[in-house]
């Protein structure tokens, strides 16, 4: 019995070697940081501000990060000018940076982005002569906060206070797209 049960181990091993089927990879698995989803980040960006009621903004991100995930969410009463419209990028040092852009009131999308019922400021951040507010988020990630010509702005994600700078200074710098 036993002979027939390792012969039977012996025969399933050698066809999911053979057929590559099957790996063994004692260091733990390798993920190629490109293999993610990606996003066309102009395309949806340009699609929210024709339906969005504030003015959205497109940043020119380096070139090496890439758009991974897009999304909208309603929040407070719902109304049209209550959408967020979030997009991320992966960084090249496989972190994340979402922005998300609203016309609903600062505090209804502070609440709803960092998942906190009543967030508390850590503080302020000045980028380029403007000052955004610094809250707790998810997963103990910062959000920083500002408004833009009408516009709520909030950034977050676990990337590096560098990239959240990098990706302030691109939003206050890009015009709104026109509708």
């Amino acid at each position: 019995m036993v002979g027939a049960v390792l012969l039977l181990v012996l025969i399933i091993g050698a066809v999911l070697g053979l057929s590559g089927s099957c790996s063994f990879n004692p260091g733990g698995p390798e993920v190629d940081p490109k293999s993610g989803p990606s996003v066309d980040a102009g395309k949806v960006l340009d699609i929210a501000a024709s339906s969005v009621t504030f003015p959205v903004r497109e940043p020119a991100v380096p070139g090496s990060w890439r758009a991974n995930s897009s999304s909208t969410v309603s929040v407070g009463a719902g109304a049209a000018a209550n959408v967020v419209v979030r997009i991320g990028w992966v960084t090249p040092e496989g972190t994340y940076v979402q922005l998300n852009q609203s016309g609903g009131d600062r505090a209804d999308v502070v609440t709803a982005e960092t998942g906190q019922e009543k967030p508390a400021a850590n503080g302020e951040v000045e980028v380029a002569g403007v000052t955004w507010t610094s809250y707790p988020a998810h997963r103990d990630e910062p959000a920083w906060v500002t408004e833009l010509a009408g516009t709520v702005v909030l950034i977050t994600g676990s990337a590096e206070e560098n990239d959240f700078r990098r990706l302030a200074t691109a939003v206050q710098q890009a015009n709104p797209l026109t509708r």
